[in-house]
């Protein structure tokens, strides 16, 4: 019996009954309702015809961390330091030591002596293919960084200036533990330009040598005396006040139950946020 209006119903005389299609079955062949309202890609799929090629990722910037003295197990030490911030997408952190420069920044000569050859090297990674997006230097005296910020137009960040500026941030009242004699006079001279000599209790120095604070062992005790003392005259916070103290900040945290900075962190801290807009 033919279908009342139009053509026959399919299967219709045979005496079987054809299965009825699926919503599904219906929308592959192009015949549901729902198909006109569905929007065609303008591109194919198929193997049979070449992908659509997506942009080109962008490189991520790239952050200069400049050890101005010439001790590499410094320099690794401060790398180390650092590796909490080599995220995944995040900026590259390029961490150098600087070629010529003294064993350590012990005197003001040394702290003057490595101006000129950190200037050239900003002038110089300037100059390159990928140059930095940021600088910082990492030695908690912050040497030439006004003269480095005089021949940059990029972000220059002092690890004294940035570790201070954490600790502010972070307590109200902090202390340094300097590296030597000659260490307190500069730090001093920060604070006062900065505004800040009424947060500090004071600067200790440990009087140590670089090697010593580079060992695993040797330094901590003399840390913790010093750190303790800080708290006693009223630190709610402690800077470490030499590059090669990093790899003590969690021992001391735990020795003296205080907040401790670490101003290569806090520095490279500042550089990716000059970064993030």
């Amino acid at each position: 019996m033919g279908h009342r209006h139009g053509a026959p119903t399919p299967g219709a005389g045979t005496g079987r009954q054809l299965p009825r299609r699926t919503s599904t079955e219906k929308l592959a062949s192009g015949r549901h309702p729902l198909y006109r309202n569905i929007i065609k890609v303008p591109w194919s799929l198929s193997q049979d015809r070449p992908a659509r090629k997506l942009p080109a990722m962008a490189e991520p910037p790239r952050i200069l961390v400049l050890n101005p003295n010439s001790d590499r197990g410094c320099t690794d030490t401060i790398r180390a330091s650092l590796r909490p911030f080599a995220l995944p997408g995040g900026p590259r952190l390029d961490v150098e030591t600087l070629e010529g420069g003294p064993p350590a920044i012990r005197t003001w000569r040394d702290w003057h002596a490595v101006a000129e050859p950190l200037a050239r090297r900003v002038e110089a990674a300037e100059g390159e293919g990928d140059p930095p997006a940021a600088f910082v230097v990492a030695c908690v005296s912050d040497p030439a960084i006004d003269l480095l910020r005089s021949v940059t137009r990029r972000p220059v960040f002092g690890a004294l200036r940035s570790g201070i500026a954490a600790a502010v941030a972070r307590a109200g009242r902090f202390g340094l533990v300097a590296f030597v004699d000659a260490s307190v006079q500069r730090q001093e001279r920060v604070l006062q330009a900065l505004g800040l000599e009424a947060r500090s209790v004071g600067s200790l120095p440990l009087n140590l040598a670089m090697a010593d604070l580079l060992d695993a062992e040797a330094p901590r005790a003399r840390l913790a005396e010093v750190a303790r003392e800080l708290r006693g005259r009223g630190a709610e916070s402690v800077v470490l006040g030499c590059a090669g103290m990093a790899g003590h900040r969690r021992f001391l945290e735990d020795a003296v139950g205080l907040p401790v900075i670490e101003p290569c962190q806090a520095a490279v801290a500042q550089a990716v946020l000059s970064c993030a807009g």
